[in-house]
């Protein structure tokens, strides 16, 4: 028997890395110690109230509906799924009916059904970057050619571009940037979509916890060339129940529900889900509508106190997540996530996304508590980062000291830092956080709301004599930190 030199699969499988969400706070737990309900999750971009199920708004009681499904648990589900679809349509209103109702066993298998009746390798496929990396798995699986344009210029891309394209992808709201279209400006990318044979694959996830008139289902449910994808995931927080449904015309949607998984909705999730979609008024039911008034007041705040982070750039507030540029700040994303996940919170690394690199984070928007925790937790990362950049460039200064002399610097980048013709022989003070009032420091509430150390109005450590008394003292032998002691008691005190 010869030996095998391969798997038997595609080749252009092998380059595909699995999904890793869902484990983080379990692995966060037992990498930092710290018990699972202990864990903030701004990573993850659920209804800020909850599920339905723990909130009175909703009017459901999970325990009724988990008895009925439990019920049925020795039958095999009807594949036709009435109920669902029937529920799905009241939901989304606006004319769409049960027959344009395709059950998903959540947003990703909607996702790869379509891609697979509709993509065919070598076809080329819009991912407008950056966005939701889950449409470009699926067509990866197919064998598609990728094509990338700017989110922005989507409603400018050239007609030979979009006649060659088989899909183009739209979130809206867009993950991660949080940008929502409008329903006019998704109409006539439709139109241009239609024209030129390319179906539009509108990603509406998170409308009913933004603004759902700018849906376009009901456009989905008479035009052949438009899906939308909806997912309950988002707006009732339970993404451990998988469900969704996708919107089509008559025609598509029989085809779809004829190609999809058998049965792809067991028991419990169709009971469940079918019971979500019933609830009371719909998208105008109390929950949802409570849920995103808190979204857009939070959120605001939320922001504002994001933008007074020196070197953070907050985004749009569109929806209940916010794209953050941190490019000019201390850390990268990855070194940030690492730093909150040491306490207990968690953010979304942004180096996923195509094009973002390690400069931008997303952070959830919860209540305002918790809001006021995440930014606290930012400003305990930085204050800690500030305590170890003194030390280490305590030793830098001294060891160029001991070579070239560096007394009365002032190539410091940051210089000047308080004043001009200040000395820089320190950039960052050695003695942080001092805690001392009488050099002028003082405790500032920070945009979080907790007490920070600031030396904005503290010059000591500027002043040429006193650096070089500082210095010298540090330049002896002995202990680092027993060192920092005595040139304050020697130094810095008589100068007080």
């Amino acid at each position: 028997m010869s030996e095998q030199k391969s798997v038997p699969l595609k080749e252009h499988l092998l380059t595909l890395k699995s999904c890793r969400h869902g484990g983080l706070i379990q692995e966060t737990s037992e990498t930092y110690g710290i018990p699972e309900s202990e864990i903030l999750d701004f990573s993850t971009n659920l209804n800020p109230l909850g599920n339905p199920f723990e909130n009175k708004d909703s009017g459901l009681n999970f325990d009724n509906i988990l008895k009925k499904s439990v019920e049925k648990l020795m039958e095999y589900p009807d594949n036709r799924y009435l109920e669902f679809r029937e529920a799905a349509a009241r939901f989304v209103g606006h004319g769409v009916t049960p027959q344009n109702i395709i059950p998903g066993n959540g947003s990703t298998e909607i996702i790869r059904l379509v891609v697979e009746c509709v993509v065919e390798k070598g076809d080329s496929v819009l991912f407008p970057w950056p966005t939701f990396g889950e449409y470009e798995v699926q067509c990866q699986i197919m064998g598609a050619r990728p094509e990338y344009p700017k989110e922005e210029d989507v409603e400018t891309l050239p007609n030979e571009v979009l006649e060659r394209a088989k899909i183009l992808f739209i979130c809206n709201p867009n993950n991660p940037t949080g940008k929502l279209r409008t329903k006019e400006e998704i109409k006539a990318l439709a139109e241009r979509g239609r024209n030129h044979g390319t179906l539009l694959f509108v990603d509406e996830a998170f409308i009913e916890l933004s603004d759902p008139s700018q849906s376009v289902a009901d456009l989905a449910a008479i035009n052949n060339y438009v899906f939308v994808l909806r997912s309950l995931t988002k707006d009732f927080a339970i993404p451990g129940i998988r469900m969704g449904f996708g919107v089509a015309t008559h025609e598509m949607a029989e085809i779809l529900n004829a190609s999809r998984l058998s049965w792809n909705l067991g028991t419990v999730a169709n009971a469940i889900g079918t019971a979500l979609l019933n609830i009371e008024d719909g998208i105008n039911n109390p929950y949802l509508g409570k849920a995103r008034a808190l979204i857009r007041e939070e959120g605001e705040k939320l922001k504002a106190k994001l933008d007074k982070i020196r070197g953070f750039k907050a985004g749009e507030v569109n929806v209940n997540f916010i794209l953050v540029d941190i490019s000019k700040f201390i850390l990268n994303s990855s070194e940030l996530s690492a730093c909150l996940a040491a306490r207990g919170v968690l953010i979304r690394d942004c180096v996923s996304f195509r094009g973002l690199e390690k400069e931008y984070i997303r952070v959830a928007v919860r209540n305002a508590e918790e809001n006021d925790k995440l930014v606290a937790a930012i400003g305990d990362v930085i204050s800690q980062w500030g305590k170890e950049q003194a030390k280490n460039e305590l030793q830098n200064v001294i060891e160029k000291a001991s070579e070239i002399g560096i007394e009365g610097r002032n190539t410091c980048e940051y210089y000047p830092c308080h004043f001009e013709g200040q000395n820089c022989t320190f950039c960052f003070c050695p003695f942080y956080p001092c805690e001392n009032e009488c050099t002028k420091g003082k405790w500032i509430t920070s945009s979080g709301g907790s007490k920070v150390w600031s030396c904005i109005d503290c010059h000591i450590v500027h002043n040429k004599e006193i650096a070089r008394k500082i210095l010298d003292t540090l330049m002896q032998k002995g202990d680092a930190d027993e060192l920092v002691k005595i040139a304050w008691k020697k130094v810095v005190e008589p100068s007080l």
